[in-house]
Parts: C-alpha cells; sequence; structure tokens
C-alpha cells in the first residue's frame, strides 16, 4: 500500500491553496499518495460569523478527499490528535509535519523534503512561500485551474481586461475587524484604519510606478468593500464590483499586471497569472505582509 500524506486545510481559499501547494510538492517528492482533510479545519468555527468552508473543489485538483476514519473532526477526536503531536516530537519517523514557528509566531521556509516520515503522515500549517512549491510549479497551475462550470466565461470585463495593459489592484479592508467581536475593541478599529491608509499610499506609488512604466495602463480595482473608495481614486480607474469569490479570482488570469495588494487571495491571482510580460508589484512596508512567513513575497517581485 502506497505510504500516505493528508493535508489539513483550513482558512480561506488563499491559505488553503498554500496548504495545498505546500503538501503536494511534499508527497510529489516523498512519492506518496495525497489525501485531502477538507473539515478538521473547519468545524470547531463553523458557527462564526466569519464561517470559512473548503474551496479547493473549485480547481481541477488531483488530490482525493481523505474517508472519515483520516480526519479529526471532532472533539474526541482533536484530543486524540493533542496527544498524538506529543508523542509525534519523540519519533525519527514523523506521523505530524507541523510548520516551525519562531518568536512571536513568525515563520520561514524550511525545506521539508529530508524528513522521514511515517507510512501516513499528516500536515498542517500555512506555509506561505512559493519556495516550498517552486520544483512543481507547472503541476500546481494545472492543479489550481478553475473549473469551466464554476465561472461565468462571457464576464462582461473580460474582453476589457484582455484588451488593454490591464492592471490589477486589490484593496483589502476590514483587516483587522472581520469578526463581530473585532469591530468593539478600539484597538482592532485603529489596526484596520493605520492597515487601510498604509494600503491606500502603496497602491498609489504603484499606480505611478506602471504610469511611467507601461504604456496607457488601465487599473481595474477589487476590493472586499468599497464603501467610499469612489472617493479615494482617481475616476479613471475601473471598480470590479458585484462579483462572486470564484469570478473575481478567474478574472485575475486575464489581467497583464498587478499591484499585488496584501492578501493571499491577490497573491494567489497574481502568482498564477499567465502574461508573459507580466508585472507584479509587492509592498516594502512590512506592516502590509499578510503572513508570518518572511518568505511571502516572490523574490522577482518588485518592491516599492
Amino acid at each position: 500500500m502506497k505510504n500516505k500524506i493528508i493535508v489539513r486545510v483550513a482558512e480561506g481559499l488563499g491559505n488553503q491553496m498554500f496548504m495545498y501547494a505546500n503538501a503536494y510538492s511534499l508527497a510529489a517528492k516523498k512519492q506518496c499518495a495525497l489525501l485531502i482533510d477538507d473539515e478538521s479545519g473547519f468545524y470547531k468555527k463553523k458557527n462564526s460569523n466569519r464561517a470559512r468552508k473548503y474551496n479547493l473543489d473549485i480547481f481541477l485538483i488531483k488530490a482525493k478527499i481523505a474517508s472519515n476514519k483520516f480526519k479529526f473532526n471532532t472533539d474526541a477526536k482533536d484530543i486524540l490528535k493533542k496527544l498524538l503531536k506529543i508523542i509525534n516530537f519523540f519519533l525519527k519517523k514523523k506521523i505530524f509535519i507541523l510548520e516551525n514557528c519562531l518568536k512571536n509566531k513568525k515563520t520561514k521556509f524550511i525545506n521539508l523534503f529530508n524528513t522521514s516520515l511515517n507510512d501516513i503522515c499528516y500536515v498542517e500549517g500555512h506555509y506561505e512561500s512559493e519556495k516550498y512549491f517552486l520544483d512543481y510549479s507547472n503541476k500546481i497551475k494545472e492543479n489550481f485551474t478553475i473549473k469551466n462550470d464554476q465561472v461565468n466565461e462571457n464576464n462582461f470585463y473580460i474582453s476589457k481586461l484582455k484588451s488593454v495593459n490591464s492592471v490589477s489592484i486589490h484593496f483589502r479592508r476590514n483587516r483587522f475587524t472581520e469578526e463581530v467581536n473585532e469591530k468593539k475593541k478600539n484597538y482592532k478599529i485603529f489596526k484596520s484604519i493605520e492597515f487601510e491608509k498604509s494600503t491606500l499610499n502603496y497602491i498609489n506609488d504603484g499606480i505611478k510606478y506602471f504610469k511611467n512604466n507601461v504604456t496607457n495602463p488601465v487599473f481595474f480595482l477589487w476590493s472586499n468593500d468599497f464603501n467610499g473608495l469612489e472617493n479615494q481614486f482617481s475616476k479613471d480607474i475601473v471598480f470590479i464590483k458585484n462579483q462572486n469569490l470564484i469570478d473575481d479570482f478567474y478574472l485575475f488570469s486575464f489581467c497583464k499586471h498587478f499591484i499585488v495588494g496584501p492578501s493571499t487571495f491577490h497573491w494567489w491571482g497574481a502568482w498564477l497569472n499567465e502574461s508573459t510580460k507580466k508585472i507584479c508589484l509587492r509592498p516594502k512596508n512590512k506592516l502590509l505582509n499578510p503572513s508570518n512567513n518572511s518568505d511571502f513575497w516572490p523574490v522577482s517581485w518588485i518592491e516599492i
């Protein structure tokens, strides 16, 4: 029987993609079968106002969903998992591969390929760096092809994005006040305000860069909250509104360039994009790194 790697996915779409991409590469390198645990990372938060769900089924993912016996999707199984993780610390052949956190929950790329694995091994963690899966980039891109029945191929914006030097902008708002209980905390409100100010400054610097370096750029802006944004930008910026999560992500593939916003969602849209002369900008402001991983930004992207 072929050895198995089971990846626990969680959080939003962008995070799930990082988790899968890392596990796919590890399984390919170790010649293991890859299974996806699509439940254990979500069952505790199902009653949250910002409840997440498994989203990778919109893609042509090669890996199969793990059977229930390989999931830790109940409180009792979760207790068992905690005990196994203690035992795992002393094992040469690991039952769990866990992302190594440094001080202040910070992480960085660490090569996992030389780790000795048990016949059945669980992978947990965000692994938010392309360095984990660069060797399998083409395969990862194949896996993250959106299924035809998931998107509107007649979307009004497709022809517009393809016909001009389109630049994708993503303005993430309410970064620290997305949960109901966070909206009442003054320090969370302040952090979100400062985050938006920094994001706006970065976007404006990016717009200046493209106007100076690209012929007739046309800017298209996505956001999770458009309230008041019309007053923040010039009228020639096109606001992509009234799309759903999948259509937004699909439209990224037709853009020519990116002012990559501080979100894993936009990171993946830029990384997967196949535009031959693509320019990707990313923020140098460390406050705009949405990840705890110091290797989050690809080295080929231009820092401004």
